[in-house]
């Protein structure tokens, strides 16, 4: 199957502290405060569109929600086919979520692993450009908004749902230690797999690391690695909790570091990612999470 999902478009997060969110996203993401329907949620944006980051008032910290999006409603049926053909309990959106997430098409999905999944097309822009106060740009277009690492239990039925049903290209694996991991010593292999749906070397990476929100990490990338820079010197300014040093990843060779976010989970705030050609890229295993750096401290990973 072609693929059909195009790129990593939004996340919907439900969180406890909202104030500390939009703090968190302006002053130390360098993202800009967007507009939108819900009052009481914070709207963050990277590019025309009007949020890449939608986060709403919850009983507990979690991710809600990853939007993916998708060409045009033809592309939007043909997956609806694919779905149902596998099995896959599709719910369609109504008039009031497609004004809440402001597209023309949405249905919703649930992975293997429970992961809440929207596919959209026709999604709203914004005319006011997006100038964080920072200076800094972030790498979009048809990368999307960045990668996702999400939990799973079953590598074998997230693998497969993930590859043969939404169509992602598996880009490399990564063996882990369960002990790495804070998990009981084990005699099977446990696998960081990570899946590509455009040019961008990852957009999902399925991870067998516990994640009580349902996210291990969000990756966004900036244009500069001066960008990147700035954003550690913003940690600083803000007690914002970087759980790692800057690193260079292996398989995708991002330059980044991670920082906690006020749910809990963490955000890889990085430079110069990998693009890949699938005509002639070839899967590897990766054994290595990192080329120098990426030391971590309290709890972080990946």
């Amino acid at each position: 199957m072609s693929n059909l999902i195009r790129s990593l478009g939004y996340l919907r997060v439900e969180a406890t502290d909202l104030p500390a969110w939009r703090d968190f996203g302006v002053k130390v993401l360098g993202m800009t405060e967007g507009r939108g329907p819900d009052p009481q949620a914070v709207y963050l944006r990277m590019d025309e569109l009007p949020a890449r980051i939608v986060v709403v008032p919850g009983e507990k910290d979690r991710l809600a929600a990853s939007g993916w999006e998708l060409a045009d409603p033809a592309a939007l049926t043909r997956l609806v086919g694919v779905l149902d053909e596998a099995g896959i309990a599709v719910k369609p959106a109504g008039a009031d979520e497609l004004a809440d997430r402001r597209v023309s098409h949405l249905i919703s999905v649930d992975d293997p692993a429970g992961n809440r999944l929207e596919f959209f097309c026709g999604a709203a822009l914004d005319s006011r450009p997006s100038l964080s106060s920072y200076g800094t740009r972030f790498v979009t277009g048809i990368q999307g908004m960045g990668h996702v690492v999400l939990p799973v239990r079953d590598d074998t039925a997230s693998l497969r749902f993930w590859s043969e049903v939404l169509g992602f290209r598996l880009r490399d694996s990564m063996r882990l230690v369960p002990e790495h991991l804070g998990l009981p010593p084990g005699d099977r292999p446990l696998w960081m797999r990570f899946l590509g749906c455009g040019p961008r070397h990852h957009s999902v990476a399925l991870a067998p690391i516990p994640a009580p929100t349902g996210l291990v990490h969000l990756m966004i990338e900036t244009e500069t690695l001066d960008d990147v820079g700035r954003a550690i010197d913003r940690c600083g300014r803000n007690k914002a909790p970087m759980i790692s040093t800057l690193g260079r990843h292996a398989n995708d060779e991002m330059v980044s570091f991670y920082v906690r976010t006020p749910s809990g989970f963490d955000i890889e705030y990085g430079y110069g990612g990998l693009t890949v050609d699938d005509d002639t890229w070839v899967a590897r295993q990766t054994t290595a999470h990192s080329v120098w750096g990426h030391r971590f401290s309290g709890g972080g990973g990946h």
